[in-house]
C-alpha cells in the first residue's frame, strides 16, 4: 500500500484527505480508464447497474438455525441467518484479521463484507454460553476469489445498509444524473452530507454497543454521529458505482475513536475550493469533521489517522 498526503481546506479549518493506494490500482470494476475518459468527453457520468447483496436461503449451508451463505463471496460478501434463545455473534477470519459481528437471534439475515480481499476465510456462528463466553455453533471454511478488489466496497451490508428504493440512493442517483464525471458526483455527495447533517452530541453520549446506522434515517433527521456520516456517504457513493470504504479507527492527539470514509476514483485528479483529490488512489474523506468544524489538531498531517477496521 502506498500513501499520499493531500492538503485540503473547508470553511475555516484544514481538512486532511490522506490517501492509501490500493495494490494494482487501476480502473474501477466495469469502468476502464478509457471508458472514464470517454464519459468525460461525452459530458456525463453514467452510473453502473445497481449492485445488491442478499441472503440466499436455498444455497446456505449449515444445520437448522445456523445457515451461512457463501454463494456470492466472489461479489465481496457473506450472508448468514441464525436463530437461538441466546445471543449470537458471527466471526469472519482471514489470515491475521478477525472481525466479530453481532448477529440477530431471530433468523433475520445479515450481510457482511469480505474486506480482507481474496484468500482463505473461516466463518463461525458463535452462541453465548454465559457472561462474555461464546461457543462455536457452526464453522465453514471457504476460498474466496473476488471478481475484483472493489467488490466489498460497492455493495450494501449491515454496516452500510441501503436498497435500490432507499431515499439516499434516489438522492444519489439524481446527483449522478447531473454529474459530468465521477468526481463531480463525489463532490455533490460530499457537499450534501456536510451541509445537511449536524453532529448529534446527545446520541453520541447515549449510543449503545451494537448500534447500526440507517442512512435514510440520518438523511431524514439531519442528525447523526460519525458512524452515521460515514454510512450515509458510503451508501450514496456505492449505490452509484463509486467504491467506498467505511473506516473505523483512532485520531490523535486525543485518541478519539472515529469513523470516516475512503473512496476510489480512476480520474486524473481535480481541485475545488473545498478540497483536493488525487486520482487513481484511495482517498480519505472525513465528513464528520468537515461538517462540524473540528479543531485542526484532529486533522494534522495524516499520520494521526490509524485505521483499525474496514467495512
Amino acid at each position: 500500500m502506498r500513501h499520499n498526503r493531500i492538503t485540503a481546506l473547508l470553511a475555516a479549518f484544514a481538512l486532511l484527505l490522506a490517501g492509501c493506494g490500493a495494490s494494482g490500482a487501476g480502473s474501477a470494476p466495469g469502468r476502464s480508464v478509457a471508458a472514464a475518459a470517454s464519459e468525460k468527453a461525452a459530458g456525463g457520468y453514467e452510473a453502473p447497474p445497481f449492485r445488491g447483496a442478499a441472503f440466499h436461503a436455498d444455497q446456505a449451508q449449515g444445520p437448522a438455525g445456523a445457515k451461512v451463505d457463501v454463494s456470492a463471496v466472489a461479489q465481496g460478501y457473506v450472508a448468514v441467518s441464525a436463530e437461538s434463545s441466546a445471543r449470537l455473534k458471527f466471526q469472519v477470519k482471514a489470515g491475521d484479521e478477525t472481525y466479530t459481528y453481532n448477529l440477530a437471534s431471530d433468523g433475520t439475515p445479515s450481510v457482511f463484507p469480505l474486506t480482507c480481499g481474496s484468500g482463505k476465510y473461516l466463518f463461525r456462528v458463535m452462541e453465548n454460553t454465559g457472561g462474555s463466553k461464546y461457543a462455536e455453533r457452526y464453522a465453514l471454511s471457504c476460498s474466496v476469489a473476488l471478481e475484483d478488489e472493489f467488490q466489498p466496497f460497492l455493495r450494501p451490508s449491515d454496516y452500510v445498509f441501503y436498497t435500490e428504493d432507499s431515499n439516499c440512493v434516489r438522492k444519489a442517483a439524481r446527483f449522478a444524473a447531473e454529474a459530468a464525471d465521477e468526481l463531480e458526483l463525489v463532490k455533490a455527495v460530499y457537499r450534501f452530507v456536510t451541509s445537511s447533517v449536524k453532529y448529534d452530541r446527545d446520541k453520541a453520549a447515549t449510543v449503545q454497543s451494537g448500534y447500526l446506522p440507517d442512512p435514510d434515517e440520518t438523511m431524514r433527521t439531519g442528525k447523526g454521529i460519525c458512524f452515521d456520516y460515514a454510512s450515509l456517504a458510503a451508501a450514496m457513493l456505492r449505490s452509484q458505482g463509486i467504491p467506498t470504504k467505511e473506516i473505523f479507527g483512532y485520531v490523535s492527539p486525543d485518541g478519539v475513536y472515529h469513523a470516516w470514509n475512503m473512496f476510489y476514483t480512476t480520474m486524473t485528479g481535480w481541485v475545488t475550493v473545498s478540497f483536493e483529490v488525487s486520482g487513481e488512489e484511495w482517498t480519505r474523506m472525513d465528513l464528520t469533521f468537515a461538517a462540524n468544524g473540528a479543531s485542526a489538531s484532529f486533522i494534522g498531517d495524516g499520520t494521526n489517522y490509524t485505521d483499525v477496521y474496514c467495512y
